[in-house]
C-alpha cells in the first residue's frame, strides 16, 4: 500500500506541474501519470480497481462542492436550458453515434446502448478544466454545466431501462406495438420505488435536519468533528443513492444544492475541497492506468476510428446546438470543445449491461478503450480551440454570464458580533454587498433570520476565507475579539490577498502596533473613539466650550495617533514610553496654553 502511494504521489508531482507548464491543464498531467505507472507502463501500481473505487469518491466531492455554488432557486431558473441542451446534445449524439455502430456490423440493441452510453460527457474532467482556465462562469461554463447536470440525471433511468436493450427485445415489441406494456412489464418498480425514496430522504434530511446537527457540532467547535460531519454527509447521501440504483454524483450533488444556503456554506467547502482535489487527481490517474494497450495494438484502426467518429460527432453536435441557442460562434466553440469526450459513467453503464447480459465482453472493452482515449485527448483539443476563440474570434473581449446572478461581495467580516454587526448595517445602508464569518452557529442563525449575508466558519483559516470570496473582495474587515486571531488573520490576508484593503479592530494600544506590524491598512483601537466622545462630554459638562472642548479632543486623538506610530519600535520598553506618554502630554498643555494666550 504504501509502494502504491508512493507511486501515485510521485507521479503527480513530476507530471502534472510539466502539463501545466505546457499549457495542456492539469487533468492531461494525471492521465499521463496513469499512463506511465500502469500496468501497461512501468507497472509501479497493479490494483487500479481498487484505486477507481476509491478516487471515484473525488468526482463525487466534485458535484458536491458543485451543489454548494448552485442555489435551488436558480437551479430552477436554469431548468430551460439543462432541458433544452441536455436534449439537444444527447439525443442527437446517441442517434448518430448508434447508426455508426449498427452500419459496422453492431446489433441495433447494442448500437442504441452504445450511442445512449458515449453520449454521455465527464463531469470530471470537464468541470475542472473550464474552472481551471477561469471559465466556469462564462455562457460556455454554464451551458457546458446545464448538459452535464442533464447527463447525470439522465443516468439514472438508462440503468434502469438496462433489460429492454435485450437483443430482439426492442424490435420485437416495436413490431407487436406492445413498447409500453414491456416498458410496464419489464421496468424494475422496486428499483424505481428504492430511488423515489432515497430522493424524499435527502430532500427531506437536508431541509429539517442537517442544518441542526451541524448547529450542534459546531456549537461544540471541534474542527475534527465539523470535518467529520461534512465527510458523513458526502459519503452517506452518496451510498443512499447507489444503494436506491441512482447516480452517487446526483446524490452527492443534490446534498450541495440543498445545504447551498446553509450558514455552514463556507467552512463545509473548506473542509471538502482538499479530499476532493487529491482523490479527484486519483481518478484522472486511473483512467489512464486503464487504457488497454494490447487491445490498441491488435486493432488500431477499429480504436482510432471510434475515438475519431465520438469526437468529431459529439464536437458537431454541441457546436451546433450551442449556436442555434446562442448566436456566438466563440462560446459554442468552446462549449463543444468541452464535451465530446466519453464518460466515467459509461464505464459503470457498460459494466451493468455486460453483468446482465445485454452487451458483449469485447465490445465493452472496446468502448472503454475508446472513452479512456477520449478522455486523454479532449484537454489537449480544448486547448487548442479555446487559444482559437480567444486570440482570434473574441480578440480583447471576455465573454463574462456569471454562474450566478448575484454580484460577488465586495467586503468580508470576520466576526459579526455587536462590531461588526453595526459595520454591517452601515455597509448594508448604502447597499454595499458583504459576506460575515463567525465561529459562533447560534448567532450567525440568528443574524440570518433579518436576511443579512452571515456564515458559519473559523476566518483564520485560508481555505475559509477563501471560499467566502476573498480573491475577489476588495475590503476585509477584521472585528474578532481574540487578539492572537486578529493579528494572524491580518497577516494571512496580507501574504495571501494582498490586493485586499484590510480594516482592523485592536483592543488596546499594544494590539493596534502588532496589527500595523503585519501590514494592517486601518486599525481602530475598540475604546478610542467612544473615549474621545465621553471626554468631550465631560468637558462640555465641567464648562469648557463647545469648541474648544472640539478642538481638544481633535488634537489629543491626532497626537496619540502619531505617539502610537512612534512608539512601535520600542513597544516592550515600559520606561520609554512613559518618558515618551509624559513628553506628549507636557506638548499638549503647552500647545494649549499657547492657543489661549492667542485669543
Amino acid at each position: 500500500m504504501l509502494e502504491t502511494l508512493l507511486a501515485l504521489l510521485g507521479a503527480t508531482v513530476v507530471t502534472v506541474p510539466i502539463a501545466r507548464r505546457l499549457g495542456v491543464g492539469s487533468i492531461v498531467g494525471y492521465l499521463i501519470a496513469g499512463l506511465a505507472i500502469g500496468p501497461n507502463g512501468l507497472r509501479l501500481v497493479t490494483g487500479v480497481p481498487e484505486i477507481q473505487n476509491v478516487s471515484e469518491l473525488g468526482v463525487i466531492m466534485l458535484l458536491f462542492l458543485i451543489g454548494l455554488e448552485i442555489r435551488p432557486h436558480r437551479l430552477w431558473i436554469l431548468r430551460r436550458t439543462i432541458l433544452g441542451l441536455g436534449f439537444g446534445q444527447m439525443v442527437p449524439s446517441a442517434a448518430i453515434l448508434a447508426i455508426l455502430a449498427h452500419l459496422c456490423g453492431i446489433g441495433w440493441s447494442q448500437s442504441c446502448l452504445l450511442g445512449l452510453g458515449l453520449a454521455l460527457s465527464s463531469t470530471a474532467i470537464v468541470l475542472p478544466m473550464l474552472n481551471e482556465r477561469g471559465l466556469l462562469s462564462t455562457a460556455a461554463g454554464r451551458d457546458s454545466f446545464a448538459v452535464l447536470l442533464f447527463q447525470d440525471m439522465a443516468f439514472v433511468p438508462l440503468v434502469a431501462l438496462l433489460p429492454l436493450f435485450v437483443p430482439g427485445h426492442i424490435t420485437n415489441h416495436l413490431l407487436t406495438g406492445s413498447l409500453a406494456t414491456g416498458l410496464a412489464v419489464h421496468l424494475p418498480w422496486l428499483a424505481v420505488g428504492r430511488g423515489v425514496l432515497a430522493v424524499a430522504v435527502i430532500l427531506i434530511g437536508g431541509i429539517f435536519l442537517v442544518e441542526k446537527i451541524f448547529g450542534l457540532i459546531g456549537g461544540a467547535r471541534i474542527p475534527e468533528v465539523f470535518t467529520a460531519m461534512t465527510l458523513l454527509i458526502v459519503v452517506g447521501t452518496t451510498s443512499l443513492a447507489h444503494w436506491a440504483g441512482l447516480s452517487p454524483s446526483l446524490g452527492a450533488f443534490m446534498a450541495g444544492a440543498l445545504l447551498s444556503d446553509s450558514e455552514y456554506r463556507h467552512a463545509i467547502q473548506a473542509d471538502i475541497e482538499p479530499f476532493e482535489g487529491l482523490l479527484l487527481g486519483f481518478f484522472f490517474i486511473s483512467v489512464g492506468m486503464s487504457v488497454d494497450f494490447p487491445l490498441l495494438l491488435h486493432a488500431p484502426g477499429t480504436v482510432v476510428a471510434g475515438v475519431a467518429a465520438l469526437l468529431v460527432v459529439k464536437f458537431l453536435v454541441a457546436l451546433a446546438v450551442d449556436y442555434v441557442k446562442r448566436r456566438n460562434f466563440a462560446g459554442a466553440l468552446r462549449f463543444a470543445a468541452a464535451l465530446p469526450e466519453g464518460s466515467e459513467f459509461s464505464f459503470v453503464l457498460f459494466g451493468a449491461a455486460v453483468a446482465q447480459g445485454v452487451m458483449a465482453r469485447h465490445l465493452s472493452d472496446l468502448a472503454t478503450l475508446v472513452i479512456a482515449l477520449s478522455m486523454l485527448f479532449t484537454p489537449i483539443l480544448f486547448t487548442g480551440l479555446d487559444y482559437l476563440a480567444t486570440s482570434f474570434l473574441t480578440p480583447g473581449k471576455k465573454l463574462s454570464l456569471p454562474l450566478e446572478t448575484d454580484d460577488q461581495s465586495k467586503v468580508i467580516i470576520c466576526g459579526f458580533g455587536r462590531v461588526g454587526q453595526i459595520i454591517g448595517r452601515v455597509l448594508s445602508v448604502q447597499r454595499v454587498r458583504f459576506t460575515a464569518l463567525d465561529q459562533d452557529a447560534s448567532h450567525i442563525a440568528f443574524v440570518r433570520r433579518f436576511g443579512a449575508r452571515a456564515y458559519f466558519g473559523d476566518p483564520t483559516r485560508l481555505s475559509v476565507l477563501r471560499a467566502a470570496g476573498a480573491e475577489t473582495a476588495k475590503v476585509l474587515v477584521i472585528a474578532l475579539d481574540k487578539a492572537e486571531a486578529t493579528v494572524k488573520l491580518a497577516e494571512m490576508a496580507r501574504r495571501r490577498f494582498p490586493h485586499l484593503t484590510i480594516v482592523a479592530r485592536a483592543r488596546n494600544r499594544r494590539h493596534a502596533q502588532l496589527l500595523m506590524d503585519v501590514g494592517a491598512h486601518h486599525v481602530v483601537r475598540e475604546t478610542l473613539l467612544s473615549s474621545l466622545k465621553l471626554g468631550e462630554m465631560a468637558l462640555e459638562a465641567v464648562g469648557v466650550p463647545h469648541d474648544d472642548a472640539e478642538r481638544t479632543i481633535t488634537a489629543f486623538q491626532a497626537s496619540d495617533e502619531r505617539l502610537l506610530a512612534e512608539t512601535r519600535s520600542f513597544a516592550g520598553d515600559e520606561s520609554r514610553i512613559m518618558t515618551t506618554l509624559q513628553q506628549n502630554i507636557s506638548e499638549l498643555q503647552d500647545l494649549f496654553e499657547a492657543d489661549q494666550k492667542t485669543r
